[in-house]
């Protein structure tokens, strides 16, 4: 059984910024959607593990607020564990007392810290959402399966469910069939923005200390037309997202390319710093060593080319 948020930095961290009122951000589409993002990009400079998880409570929060009407509290943790590959599998059913669920969930972030999560489980063989209160007997976190370094302060486990009580948030395919779906999976490129200034600052550190030499500073001129371009990216993105918040064709579009642009700016920063600075920092500089094991995971996220492929399907046969 989970008995909620666990010990350790990365879960202090994130409970003292939830307890505090900090995680209650701006929805998106409300008209300050690029201080939501911004809030995101922040927390994930400063640790991405921790980021990661307050971007999932944070959306899970925006998710109650469009389909259920409710909102996370501050006494509570959400993640969002909604990953739906074809093995294991997470089936819901109902009877006279309501909903259950009964199976495993894989990729659940915050698997032993959270005290609630908005789940995909199958119904009819099609995922539907449900809100599940973490702390019911029969959920129980798995242990040991996370083997990589980086992001492993997440806590990302399977979870099994047993008989356990949940609650349906929307109707059955609201979930995926919103632009706040779509609005959402920018808020997880603004976290890999933030992951990417933070693997970015040793060579800017560098070049503040009057150390770099001209080949570090080409480095440095090439990663911040990077960063500069998907920092634009994401200010002229939270804007249509404001003036239109509910044309659901845009926003896909404006979701792939939005992540696509930043997971390859990402990718540009840990490549170039590392070239520029060699193996020393990677070596001898634990912060640097984390931060860059963590955003080789994270930008992971991304769909790689099969997101390029549906990109390209939905502007086929625009000007």
């Amino acid at each position: 059984m989970s008995t909620g948020v666990s010990s350790g930095p990365t879960a202090a961290a994130v409970t003292a910024i939830i307890r505090a009122g900090d995680a209650e951000l701006p929805l998106p589409g409300a008209g300050a959607t690029a201080d939501r993002w911004a809030h995101l990009t922040r927390w994930c400079r400063r640790d991405l593990s921790m980021g990661r998880l307050l971007e999932a409570h944070a959306d899970a929060d925006a998710i109650l607020a469009e389909l259920d009407g409710t909102r996370a509290g501050r006494d509570e943790m959400w993640g969002v564990w909604a990953s739906e590959p074809p093995h294991p599998v997470l089936d819901a059913s109902e009877n006279s007392v309501g909903w259950r669920l009964r199976g495993t969930k894989a990729w659940c972030s915050g698997a032993s810290m959270c005290t609630h999560a908005l789940v995909t489980a199958r119904v009819a063989g099609q995922p539907r959402l449900f809100a599940v209160y973490l702390r019911e007997p029969g959920v129980e976190p798995g242990t040991g399966g996370w083997r990589n370094p980086g992001m492993a302060a997440t806590d990302t486990e399977s979870v099994t469910f047993d008989d356990v009580p949940a609650r349906p948030v929307g109707a059955a395919t609201a979930y995926l069939e919103r632009p706040g779906f779509w609005h959402g999976g920018i808020g997880v490129a603004a976290c890999w923005f933030g992951g990417a200034l933070a693997v970015a600052e040793p060579l800017r550190a560098r070049a503040r200390n009057g150390r770099a030499d001209s080949h570090q500073l080409a480095h440095l001129g090439a990663v911040d037309v990077a960063v500069s371009a998907a920092r634009w990216s994401l200010a002229s993105a939270a804007g249509e997202v404001d003036a239109s918040p509910d044309d659901h064709r845009s926003a896909q579009v404006r979701a792939f390319r939005v992540r696509c642009l930043i997971e390859r700016t990402a990718s540009e920063v840990i490549d170039r710093v590392g070239r520029a600075l060699g193996a020393a920092p990677l070596a001898m500089n634990a912060e640097h060593a984390r931060n860059v094991a963590d955003l080789l995971v994270y930008i992971r996220q991304s769909h790689a080319e099969r997101d390029l492929a549906a990109l390209g399907d939905l502007v086929a046969g625009e000007d």
